[in-house]
């Protein structure tokens, strides 16, 4: 799916005979690798119930599916975990790996730019600082100077 240099792979139940862009049982969902970080929508009850039946994914959408926390909440079902601890494991694993891909996720190149302005504008405001502390130091010198002069001035 998608276009040229923009691909969006759909994830589908289909029956192993069929080809691989054939027929398919059903539309499970959708996978975007190209944004940053990547992003998969998954119908998860229906994923659910055709790994109950018994499909295998292929190792790309069994990744796809670990990283979602499905076959988690799938491996704790058959243990007979309550349907509360489930939930709440299937959350800590999504902000687990969803904080992982922040992490590693790659800068574009309007982002990169936006950072490279940001810093200057911050180096430019700190060498204006400085500046100004300079000018108000110099002018703070030139009045002590001044105030000195009129001193001695006075004394003698």
């Amino acid at each position: 799916m998608g276009r040229k240099k923009l691909p969006i792979w759909a994830i589908v139940a289909a029956d192993v005979r069929s080809p691989r862009d054939g027929r398919f049982i059903e539309d499970l969902g959708r996978y975007y690798p190209l944004e940053q970080p990547s992003r998969v929508e998954l119908k998860d009850e229906r994923v659910t119930y055709w790994l109950g039946v018994g499909a295998q994914p292929t190792p790309t959408v069994r990744s796809l599916l670990s990283k979602q926390g499905l076959l988690l909440s799938q491996h704790l079902m058959r243990k007979g975990r309550p349907e509360d601890d489930i939930a709440e494991a299937v959350q800590r694993h999504r902000e687990r790996h969803q904080a992982k891909a922040e992490a590693n996720k790659k800068l574009t190149a309007a982002d990169r730019r936006r950072k490279a302005l940001k810093a200057e504008a911050a180096a430019a405001d700190k060498l204006d600082a400085e500046a100004a502390a300079a000018r108000k130091k110099a002018a703070a010198a030139k009045k002590q100077a001044k105030a000195a002069a009129e001193v001695a001035a006075q004394e003698a």
